[in-house]
C-alpha cells in the first residue's frame, strides 16, 4: 500500500549494492554510441569519457537528491508526488513515468535479443530472441520474488568477474581515437548520460524509502549507480572503437576475445532482471491508478505490450529511437527533479509535504516543470515529430538565438525549473499543499 510506513532494512552496503546492481546493464554499453558520437561527428575519446564522468556525477547527483527525499519522507515514488502536485495532478508524471518504463521494457529486450544473436553467432531470429526475452521478463513479473532471488544470488557475483575479464581483455587490445582531438557536441553527449541516470529519479524513492537514513540513501545510490554506470559506458566506449564505431558490433568484441561469448552470456541471462525490473515498475505506476486491477494481469498484459512493441522496432531504427527516447527523458524528468528538490527543501517540503490519498492540487507546481521542459527543448528539441523540431527552431529564430557549444539543455533546463519554483515559493510565501499559512 502507498500509505504504509516501510520497514527501515537497508544500510549503506544494501543501497550501494542495489543501485550498482542498476547501474550495470547491457544498455550501458549500447549507450556508448550516444558518446562518441553527435551531430554525425565522433569525439576524442578524451571527450567521450569525459563526457562520460560529468554526465554520471551529474545525473547521479540528481538521483541521489530524489533517493534522499525518498528516505526521508518514507513514501514511495508516486505518494510522494501527491505532495508536489496533490494527489490528482501527480497522475501526470505517474503516466509519463509508465511512458518511460515501457520504452525502457522495449529497449531491454531488443539489447537481450542482440546480445544472444552475438553469443549464437547468428544474425538472423532477432524475433524468436526477442520472443523468448519477453516471455521471460513476463513470467518473472508474474512471479517476480522467486525468481528474481534466484538469479540475483548465482549471476551477481558473475556478472562482476565478467565486467572485471571484459575490462582487462578489451583494455590489452587497444583502440583507435578516430576522433582525436574534437569536442564539439562534449556537453549534448553529456546530456545523454545524464538522462539515463535521471530516469531513476521518478522511482528512487520506491527503493530508498527503505533506507535506515538518508545519508546511506544518498550516498548508497550516488555511489554505487555513479561506479556502475560509468564502468559500463567506458567499457562499451571501448567496445564500439575495436568494432569501428558500428554500435551494432558492441557485442562482437566480447565475443572476440578468449571465452568470451560464455561471459557474454553472463550478462545476457543477468539482464532479464533489468527487463524484469522496468515491466514491474510499469504495472506498479499503472497499479496505483487502477488499484482494483490485479497486479497479475496488469504486469502480463504489459509483458505482451513490451514484447509487441520491441518486434516492431527494427534494428537500423533502434539506435535513432534510442537516443531521441534518451534526450526526451531527459527533457521531462530534469526539471522534475528541479521542481521537486527545491519545493522540499525551500518550499512546502519544510513544513512536510500532504502524501495522503487526499493531497490537494497543487497546479502551480506544474508551472516551472513546463517552463524547464521548454527551456530544454529549445536548447536540444527532441527528434520527436518534424514538426516539433520545426517549431522550436522557427522559435529560435524569431528570438535570434543560435545554441553555443556552453548550452547544456540539461543543465539549463534544471536551472529554468528551479529557479522558477523558488520565484513561486518566494511569491506565494505559504507552503501551499500542506494546510500551514505564510512561514
Amino acid at each position: 500500500m502507498l500509505d504504509t510506513a516501510p520497514p527501515r532494512t537497508l544500510d549503506f552496503r544494501a543501497q550501494f549494492a542495489l543501485w550498482a546492481n542498476l547501474g550495470v546493464s547491457l544498455i550501458g554499453f549500447q549507450s556508448a554510441v550516444t558518446v562518441l558520437v553527435v551531430g554525425g561527428r565522433e569525439l576524442s575519446f578524451a571527450a567521450a569519457v569525459t563526457a562520460i564522468v560529468a554526465g554520471t556525477v551529474i545525473g547521479t547527483s540528481m538521483l541521489g537528491v530524489a533517493a534522499l527525499i525518498g528516505a526521508r519522507t518514507g513514501a514511495p515514488a508516486m505518494a510522494m508526488l501527491r505532495g508536489l502536485f496533490g494527489t490528482r495532478l501527480s497522475f501526470l508524471p505517474t503516466v509519463l513515468n509508465i511512458l518511460q518504463c515501457i520504452g525502457w521494457g522495449v529497449f531491454e529486450l531488443i539489447v537481450i535479443a542482440g546480445g544472444a544473436q552475438t553469443v549464437a553467432g547468428t544474425q538472423g531470429w532477432r524475433w524468436l530472441f526477442v520472443l523468448l526475452a519477453g516471455v521471460v521478463t513476463t513470467v518473472l513479473t508474474i512471479w517476480p520474488l522467486g525468481a528474481i532471488a534466484v538469479l540475483r544470488k548465482y549471476v551477481a557475483v558473475a556478472v562482476g568477474v565478467a565486467m572485471v575479464y571484459f575490462t582487462v581483455q578489451l583494455g590489452r587490445q587497444g583502440f583507435p581515437d578516430p576522433g582525436a582531438g574534437n569536442w564539439h557536441g562534449f556537453l549534448t553527449a553529456t546530456d545523454a548520460v545524464i538522462a539515463v541516470s535521471v530516469s531513476f529519479v521518478p522511482l528512487a524513492a520506491d527503493y530508498t524509502r527503505h533506507a535506515r537514513t538518508a545519508t546511506s540513501a544518498f550516498w548508497g545510490s550516488f555511489t554505487g549507480y555513479s561506479l556502475a554506470q560509468a564502468w559500463c559506458y567506458a567499457l562499451g566506449l571501448i567496445a564500439l572503437l575495436q568494432s569501428g564505431g558500428d554500435p551494432s558490433k558492441v557485442f562482437s568484441s566480447f565475443t572476440g576475445v578468449a571465452a568470451g561469448w560464455v561471459f557474454l552470456l553472463v550478462l545476457v541471462v543477468r539482464e532479464t532482471d533489468q527487463s524484469f525490473a522496468n515491466v514491474y515498475s510499469t504495472a506498479m505506476s499503472v497499479h496505483n491508478l487502477l488499484p482494483r486491477v490485479d497486479r497479475r494481469l496488469l504486469t502480463g498484459g504489459i509483458g505482451a505490450l513490451v514484447t509487441l512493441l520491441a518486434l516492431r522496432i527494427q534494428e537500423g531504427e533502434f539506435y535513432e529511437t534510442y537516443a531521441n527516447f534518451l534526450y526526451l527523458i531527459g527533457a521531462v524528468f530534469v526539471p522534475l527533479l528541479a521542481v521537486l528538490a527545491v519545493d522540499y527543501f525551500f518550499g512546502a517540503g519544510r513544513q512536510g509535504w500532504n502524501t495522503a490519498q487526499d493531497a490537494p492540487a497543487r497546479p502551480l507546481m506544474l508551472l516551472p516543470w513546463v517552463l524547464g521542459f521548454a527551456a530544454y527543448q529549445f536548447l536540444a528539441p527532441t527528434g520527436i515529430a518534424d514538426w516539433w523540431t520545426d517549431f522550436w527552431m522557427r522559435l529560435r529564430d524569431a528570438v535570434g538565438f543560435t545554441p553555443q557549444s556552453w548550452t547544456s539543455a540539461s543543465l539549463f533546463g534544471f536551472l529554468v525549473a528551479a529557479l522558477a519554483t523558488w520565484g513561486l515559493t518566494a511569491l506565494t510565501g505559504r507552503t501551499s499543499g500542506t494546510g500551514a499559512d505564510a512561514r
